[in-house]
């Protein structure tokens, strides 16, 4: 499967830079560019787009508002957002705007590949110790479980906890003594059942509602 790639930033520069990376792999196309969030609002409208470099800071509208909106639609791009800093607070807000992770704007190549990847394919969180860092830090878990949760099969709580733990499906796989196929299917399956959109709101989920290991 080849991913769509759209990059949202408002430094031309920087865009022609990433351009370039995405450029060198065969299971990845540049399919768009934008400048700022409204512009990144209407390309994911198209449908063509699998994954969205998504700067935060940017005129217009900034990147977590652009996410938020972004996301909130079905079937919508993938998020990563993209930061010069390592700002927790704005990290989490995206996130929880519904990014499926985030990177520093210095990220190496080979970083920045395989988030594309984690994301689009949706095998494995980004950046996993931090992004678990950051929600344990900031996330309270206060919230009842839900019946969805306690509706979920045994598997698929297993599955749902394992993801929780930030292991990716191959490790998942592993644990559990599956085949990655089958872990993949649970997870889908548990995601739709809880209404999540993707792996970092499984995790949010699980902190928010004390069922983080």
């Amino acid at each position: 499967m080849t991913l769509r790639i759209a990059i949202v930033d408002d430094q031309e520069l920087f865009r022609a830079g990433l351009g370039m990376i995405i450029g060198t792999q065969d299971d990845m196309v540049l399919a768009a560019q934008a400048a700022d969030g409204r512009s990144a609002l209407d390309i994911a409208r198209s449908g063509e787009v699998d994954v969205m470099l998504m700067d935060l800071n940017m005129p217009s509208m900034d990147g977590i508002e652009a996410t938020s909106i972004i996301t909130s639609s079905p079937n919508s791009p993938s998020v990563i957002v993209l930061t010069t800093f390592d700002e927790d607070e704005n990290v989490v807000r995206a996130i929880e705007a519904g990014a499926g992770g985030y990177l520093l704007k210095d990220a190496r190549p080979e970083l920045l590949l395989s988030a594309i990847r984690a994301v689009g394919e949706g095998t494995s969180l980004v950046a996993t110790a931090t992004t678990l860092r950051l929600v344990r830090e900031r996330v309270v878990g206060s919230a009842p479980v839900p019946s969805s949760f306690t509706a979920l099969t045994q598997r698929e709580q297993d599955v749902f906890r394992g993801a929780a733990r930030g292991l990716n499906n191959a490790e998942i796989a592993e644990h559990m003594g599956l085949s990655e196929t089958t872990v993949k299917s649970y997870l889908s399956r548990t995601l739709t059942k809880l209404g999540l959109r993707d792996r970092v709101q499984l995790v949010l989920f699980a902190f928010r509602h004390g069922l983080a290991p």
